[in-house]
Formats: structure tokens, sequence, C-alpha cells
């Protein structure tokens, strides 16, 4: 049962320690305490993937995941494991069943999810960093969008790093759409969030650390946010400017570059609705589209019956459950343009970026909503987030969600994105140009 106490924010389902090796002082991650998700594997321990009929009807598991047991033998010590959205089906992290972990940053917002529990141990120290797991969770632009790293680094003022897809190991970590689950972590400063991804990433020595040829600013995308948007841009170029110098910027147009270098989205820009009205670029609200539907189709019958939805049928939350049974009986029309446009769209970007550029952009549209708050009102920041989120989601590109201080009292963040397989370059540009 999870714990709501006030002094761990709610953010644990179960505390325990996982000790590494007795002889770990010279580790890397020697001392270092984490938490993790209610999604990896735990020997001993139940997978309960934030649902209690799931925890009921499921075996403890009899191996730990691969990326916890990595932390481990690098000298880390896990405390626990944390609140999440049920399934890993939203991003409001408002669980019916477990309760909503507080907002370290403002007790009167959410702290985002699925990852919720995670990010707030992080945000309120409870642990040193935490794993969390990056899924695609997008439905239509009343209900919820994706990002599960991401979204909850953004709303909770802390360090959220969402791996090239591929790059670090999902076994022992309860499957959804398996073709862009990938496992992300979190930190409160660049420093550990550096330490952490050398580890999963199996990262040796920095190469050419220091050297960035170019900063690209997606304009439009910066436009999107519901804070004056020019000051989270100064601030994010005026620090980048004192380090490498006002020639490595650049600005562009990002929604114009995607639809010049994907002509295939044109098969949902006819489609889409209500992007004009919310001045999302055609192309990103396309992009979107084609988003949800490869989601909704890796997450098959066959997904869900190999985890056991099938069979126990668990009672699901309001919302979580028309979600996730639309998802598996939703068709495959258009999938197979959607497949080729996460190859064109990586082909494109990685061309744009080269192995030392940095497109910025923001997280998500702007600060965290408040708690409880009427969906119906947030249709307009959900269509947003889902065209910001898509990006990496559907190119499977390394992206860090960077704390950027606050607007009115409440944190706000800007996101980082390099050429797939450039994670070692964006940590150690993260670490060098926040350290500094």
């Amino acid at each position: 049962m999870a714990s709501l106490s006030a002094s761990d924010y709610g953010a644990f389902m179960e505390k325990f320690s996982l000790l590494p090796p007795s002889s770990s002082q010279h580790l890397p991650l020697a001392s270092l305490t984490f938490a993790v998700k209610d999604i990896f594997d735990m020997e001993g321990h139940v997978t309960g993937f934030g649902n209690p009929d799931w925890a009921r009807t499921h075996s403890t598991a009899s191996v730990t995941a691969l990326a916890v047991l990595s932390m481990v033998k690098a000298g880390a010590t896990c405390v626990g494991k944390t609140v999440m959205d049920e399934m890993a089906y939203s991003i409001n992290s408002e669980n019916v069943h477990y309760g909503t972990p507080r907002n370290p940053c403002a007790a009167d917002r959410v702290p985002g999810g699925s990852s919720s529990g995670s990010a707030v141990a992080v945000g309120a120290t409870l642990a040193d960093f935490s794993l969390g797991k990056f899924l695609l969770s997008f439905f239509n632009s009343s209900t919820d969008t994706g990002g599960s790293v991401r979204v909850p680094a953004s709303y909770c003022r802390i360090y959220g790093f969402r791996p090239s897809h591929g790059l670090v190991s999902t076994s022992g970590v309860t499957p959804m759409a398996q073709s862009f689950d990938t496992v992300g972590w979190f930190a409160r400063d660049p420093v550990i969030l550096k330490k952490v991804g050398k580890v999963l990433l199996q990262l040796q020595d920095d190469h050419n650390a220091g050297r960035v040829d170019q900063l690209i600013v997606a304009e439009d995308c910066f436009d999107l946010v519901n804070i004056p948007p020019r000051q989270l841009k100064d601030v994010l170029t005026t620090s980048v400017e004192k380090l490498y110098g006002s020639q490595i910027i650049r600005y562009t147009n990002l929604g114009d570059f995607i639809e010049l270098k994907l002509p295939n989205l044109k098969v949902f820009m006819n489609t889409i609705s209500g992007a004009k009205e919310d001045d999302i670029p055609p192309s990103l609200a396309a992009l979107s589209t084609a988003m949800r539907l490869l989601q909704r189709s890796g997450m098959s019958s066959r997904t869900i019956m190999a985890n056991g939805s099938e069979s126990v049928k668990p009672s699901l939350g309001p919302g979580i459950s028309e979600r996730v049974w639309e998802a598996v009986k939703s068709t495959d029309e258009n999938i197979d343009v959607c497949r080729s446009l996460r190859g064109e769209l990586r082909a494109a970007l990685d061309d744009l970026l080269g192995d030392f550029g940095i497109l910025a952009m923001p997280t998500v549209p702007g600060p965290p909503p408040k708690l409880q708050t009427d969906p119906t009102t947030l249709e307009s920041f959900r269509a947003k987030a889902f065209s910001l989120l898509s990006i990496s989601g559907v190119s499977g590109l390394c992206q860090v969600s960077i704390p950027l201080g606050t607007y009115e009292d409440l944190p706000v963040a800007v996101s980082l994105v390099a050429k797939h397989g450039s994670d070692g370059f964006l940590l150690s540009f993260v670490d060098s140009s926040q350290s500094s």
C-alpha cells in the first residue's frame, strides 16, 4: 500500500533498502540513493504497475530489472518503489487508488506523470536520483499526452533525461509500447544526472567535451508557451552566449522544417482540427496525430494480454479504462505511413543537428496545472504539449529537461535535444553549462 505520509510527500509505494556491494566506496555512484517507479521488477517484490488489482493478481518478481541492478552494482542504494499513474497511461499524476504525490515546488499543482513519485522523491530530496520510464501515452486533445520523465521533471523543477531510444535496457520493465519505451532518470543537479547516465549508457571518458557547434532555437515552439516566450528564451541564450559566444546560436521554424522534410505528413495535416485555434504549427499537430496512432498500435491486444489486463480486467480510474481499451481496439489505418515517418524524422533531425548541435524548445507549454482541474479547460495546453513531446517521441532522439527557475513562483523548464546516440555529448553540455 502506498505511503501518504507528509514526510515522504506521498511519493512511495513501499520503502526498503537494496544495498550495493560492501566494497562500493570507490564506485561511481557510491553513497548515492535512488528510487524506482513501480514499473521496474525488483526481486521479491510485486510490480504493481500503479493499480492494486494488477498487484494483487501478479506474483513477486524473480529477478531485478537490469537498469536497477546496474545502479546498485555502481554503488547506489535503492530506497524504495514510487507511485505512478495507472498503467503509465497518463501525465496527470492523480492516481485514484494511491493518491497524488505532492509537488514539492507547488503543493496545489500536479507533479506530472506518469513517473510522478519518482520525480517527487528527487525534488523533495528523499533520494539523490530516481529511475522512471518514458512511455508515449498519447490520446485525443481532451485527455492526456505523453512524456513520463520530461513532464514531471519540468513540473518538479528537476532534471529529467530521456535517452536515445534503444540505448538503455528495458529488461525487467513492464512493457507498454515496446518500440517506444525507454528508461529515463531524474536528478536535482547535472553532475549526478551525468554520473547516472554514464552508468546506464555505459559511456567512456568524455570525448570533445565542451565542443558545441550550434544551438538551434525552435522559435515556433517557444511561441506555444503560456508565459512570455522571450523571457524563457533569453535565460537560455544568455547563458549559452556567456560560455560559447553568440555565433553558435541560430533560430529556426521547426514546423516549417519538418513539413519540408516529411512530405508524408500531409496525410494527417488534412485531418487535424483545432490546431489553428491553438496556434500549433500544422506539421507538429500532424506529427502528434501520427504519434498517437503509433503508440496505440504498439499497445496492441497482444501486449495487453501478455501483461495480464485481458484476464485480470483491473479496476481502473476515471478516464484510464476508456483510453486503455480504446488503444487496444484501435485499427492500423495509415500505420505504415506513420512508421516511415519515424525514420524520416530521425534522419532529418540528425542531419540538422550534426554531431555537436543542440535543438532548444520548451519542455511543456507552461507551469504545472492546478490539482483536480477540469480536463476540458486544459485542452489547448495538452494539445500544445502533445506537439512538443512528439518531436523526440517519434524520432527517438535524446532529450533533457532542465529547470530555468520560476514564473509567478511556479517552475518552468526548457528542453535540449541532440542527435540520436549523442547522449554523452548532451549530458556533458548540460553539466558544463549548468555547473559554470
